[in-house]
């Protein structure tokens, strides 16, 4: 992943912050090739900062109410 606008480098030395910066750039922006664990997103979940419609559309990936 290229980003002008960041230095992934200074960003990359605390894994945490740089995780959640590229999940919300692979949402918000697109995938390209690469792919998202499922077992990321939603150990981060609460902190990621997205649109509220692509969040409540995840969501609904994620975690799908079970219908009886």
């Amino acid at each position: 992943m290229h980003n002008w606008s960041v230095d992934i480098k200074e960003l990359k030395k605390d894994k945490k912050k740089y995780k959640i910066w590229q999940l919300e750039q692979l949402i918000n922006f697109g995938l390209g090739k690469e792919k998202i664990k499922q077992s990321e997103l939603k150990k981060y979940w609460n902190l990621l900062n997205l649109d509220p419609n692509k969040k409540r559309y995840l969501s609904f990936l994620l975690w799908p109410k079970k219908q009886f």
